[in-house]
């Protein structure tokens, strides 16, 4: 059983004409930002094989956020490595979708978010929906185009850093990512609050017994 529409449906049928879609991927890498998508659906026009962006294969994700892109309503957000380091990866999964939701050419009557918590002051009509983006295919379209869009960034980042793997690994601490931090060392784009990269900026001054 894939994703459906029918959360969409419901908040329709209680008079919501734009219902978005909201997701955000890059929780978990070491490196990189949080990026989130909004998506408004067209009802009579929704592209075929939405589902979880972790269960599709890259080339399948491409084609599918083209379609998503050329036939919905998107708005794309972002937090910095900065604004994680400052708040905490959840608040800053949250400012990144509230900027995604500032995006879209309108404002949306609804919105159906993935997780089980609300964006701290959103002032829309809203509801957390757990597994989301296995469930809804507005959430779906969204970590979708979240995904293809953080992973073109992280691409661009494995350019100007060479040697940690981000073109493949997106950030995640892989074996060959870890290996790179211990010998090339940290790089502006680190999570200094997350423990490895936290760890590795500190051990030197870590006083020996």
């Amino acid at each position: 059983m894939g994703p459906d529409f029918e959360m969409e449906l419901q908040a329709m049928s209680r008079g919501a004409l734009r219902v978005a879609g909201v997701d955000e991927v890059g929780r978990g890498p070491l490196a990189g930002p949080v990026t989130a998508a909004a998506v408004v659906l067209d009802p009579s026009n929704i592209p075929e094989g939405l589902n979880d962006s972790k269960k599709l294969t890259l080339k399948r994700r491409l084609v599918l956020a083209k379609e998503v892109i050329a036939c919905a309503a998107v708005g794309i957000g972002h937090a910095s490595v900065e604004e994680i380091d400052e708040h905490n990866i959840l608040r800053a999964s949250h400012i990144a979708m509230q900027r995604a939701l500032a995006e879209l050419p309108q404002i949306p009557d609804h919105v159906l978010i993935d997780g089980s918590m609300l964006p701290r002051g959103l002032n829309i009509s809203a509801e957390p929906v757990v597994k989301g983006d296995a469930r809804c295919l507005s959430i779906s379209a969204a970590s979708i185009v979240a995904k293809v869009c953080r992973d073109s960034i992280m691409v661009d980042l494995a350019q100007q850093h060479p040697g940690y793997g981000w073109e493949t690994n997106m950030g995640y601490g892989s074996k060959s990512h870890m290996q790179a931090l211990q010998n090339l060392g940290v790089t502006p784009h680190h999570r200094r609050s997350f423990k490895p990269v936290h760890n590795m900026l500190y051990q030197d001054k870590i006083v020996r017994p």
